[in-house]
């Protein structure tokens, strides 16, 4: 990273680290892709996700895979884990919190592709895991979400935890 990068990047080797119990897609940072030539995935698996329910204010659980491929900036991972951490107290839909997700990090990094899964742990004996994706419009990426979108789930994994 150059030292311009560094100079953005506030959580990053911060001891003092406070964690935010409200929504705030603020605490995103970035830095630059060192490899924009390229196309290449970045992935992130988050298991412990809370949320809390809307209507009743019930904890909401969840691990969230988040795989993108970076264009010209890329997320910081402890600054995506703090802004993860931001929807502990805040309360929507899983599928609004999956959609809210995407669009937050489209707009802070504008990735060529990403996609977010939400796997949340049965309440009421149903599970619900939303799926959301997005490619860049007008290019090969747009073309691949739809690709992914109606194939994503056709070979589902083996829940033993749930």
């Amino acid at each position: 990273m150059t030292e311009e990068n560094d100079a953005q990047l506030s959580h990053l080797g911060n001891e003092g680290t406070t964690y935010t119990f409200e929504y705030d897609p603020g605490l995103l940072e970035t830095f630059d892709n060192q490899h924009p030539y390229r196309d290449y995935f970045v992935k992130f698996n988050t298991p412990e996700f809370t949320t809390l329910c809307p209507l009743t204010g019930q904890p909401d659980f969840a691990t969230l895979y988040i795989s993108y491929i970076p264009d010209k900036k890329m997320v910081e991972s402890k600054a995506l884990k703090l802004y993860l951490f931001s929807f502990r107290n805040h309360g929507d839909f899983h599928e609004d919190v999956i959609n809210i997700i995407v669009n937050d990090l489209v707009e802070v990094i504008a990735p060529r592709y990403i996609e977010v899964w939400g796997k949340f742990t049965p309440r009421g004996g149903i599970s619900i895991d939303p799926y959301v994706n997005y490619g860049k419009p007008g290019s090969k990426y747009e073309k691949m979400a739809e690709q992914r979108l109606l194939y994503h789930d056709m070979y589902p994994e083996t829940i033993t935890n749930r």
